[in-house]
């Protein structure tokens, strides 16, 4: 039976100063580039690139805490519909890192209240963890090990009291300037995972810290750059790098997050090129009339790709009733898919649209070999 068990304490990082290594200094200012320029390629379609890359970040941010679903669950949680809690979590997990990103933009501050409500909105309807949603932990928890015991734990954080002392200190960290911006992402990352100040869903708000940071330094101003692609392509060296953190080896993760970025960047560009190409395809499949329905909700689908049939009406300007020989036309050419055939809840989904993100995320596995 254990009567005692050693917890490991983050030093305080407010004010500590991080040096870089010359091979890190170099990576973390062409990472800068790199992430600046994806934000400025979403040009003229920029909803649909912020959706396409929100929705990268989320899934892959949620694959890594292996919660995943099939597609076509994940495109009905998309719209409210019916789905596996899995599904749900992972629309969620958009939610809550939109939800962090945004406020970090508006505020210009990474603040604790918006950490708080984004882990609210992620874990709320959790069945297990619900309950917690939004709240430091009040018990001790750990990494590895077992469910019902510490023995064999990688990482067993400070216990409950110490937390909001050393979120406080985390924010203070954060709020910095004189840092550089993709150092200061990892380190404030890598030190929150440290922490580990909730229950649960600490690896995702951890990581849609990264996020945060870019914005609030107005590093991005738009998008979100998917580095949880990048990280679930390689999750052991991720996580053993993490590891390492907390023994005091900071740059070599910091140099493992600029390259991540990097590397994220670099296929969510060609992702972009991709789905640029999709409406003319499209058009080509369709050959709609000029100012008909079909014609009308060609360049809406990369900005909406998952919706219900009264949505689609709305948006071609027509019945409702008239607008199911268009979903039909546009589902027989390929354009389309039924995600839901409840007579009351029929939904559609341009596939290839959802697809791109588990082609980007292949992508950079194959860089990662």
């Amino acid at each position: 039976m254990f009567t005692e068990v050693e917890v490991s304490l983050p030093p305080k990082i407010a004010g500590l100063w991080f040096e870089p290594g010359r091979e890190t200094m170099v990576a973390l200012e062409e990472a800068a580039v790199a992430v600046a320029s994806l934000d400025v390629s979403a040009g003229s379609r920029m909803a649909a690139i912020s959706g396409f890359l929100l929705r990268s970040e989320a899934v892959s941010s949620s694959k890594i805490e292996h919660v995943d679903a099939n597609r076509n669950d994940y495109a009905r949680a998309m719209i409210g519909l019916k789905a596996t809690d899995q599904a749900r979590s992972m629309v969620a997990a958009a939610e809550a890192v939109q939800s962090m990103i945004s406020d970090a933009g508006d505020t210009g501050e990474v603040r604790l209240e918006a950490l708080l409500k984004a882990h609210k909105a992620l874990m709320k309807d959790d069945p297990m963890d619900g309950h917690n949603a939004g709240s430091f932990r009040n018990v001790q928890n750990w990494i590895g090990g077992s469910d019902y015991s510490p023995r064999g734990a990688i990482h067993v954080p400070p216990p409950p009291a110490l937390v909001p002392e050393l979120m406080d200190d985390l924010m203070a960290f954060c709020a910095r300037k004189d840092v550089p911006i993709m150092a200061q992402a990892a380190i404030a990352h890598a030190h929150f995972e440290s922490i580990h100040p909730f229950t649960d869903g600490n690896g995702r708000i951890g990581r849609a810290l990264i996020g945060s940071i870019s914005r609030r330094r107005r590093l991005t101003k738009n998008t979100v750059t998917p580095i949880a692609s990048a990280m679930v392509a390689d999750v052991e060296t991720y996580f053993s790098l993490l590891n390492n953190y907390r023994n005091g080896d900071v740059d070599p993760f910091v140099l493992y997050l600029a390259k991540s970025a990097m590397r994220a960047s670099q296929a969510a560009s060609e992702s972009v090129a991709a789905l640029d190409e999709l409406p003319a395809l499209w058009t080509d499949l369709l050959r709609p009339r000029k100012n008909s329905a079909e014609a009308k909700l060609i360049p809406w689908l990369l900005e909406q790709p998952v919706f219900e049939a009264h949505r689609a009406a709305y948006i071609a300007g027509v019945e409702e009733t008239s607008i199911y020989k268009t979903l039909n036309r546009m589902t027989e050419a390929g354009v389309l898919s039924l995600v839901s055939q409840s007579q009351r809840n029929r939904a559609w989904a341009a596939m290839e649209v959802l697809d791109e993100v588990d082609r980007l995320n292949r992508r950079l596995a194959a860089k990662a070999v």
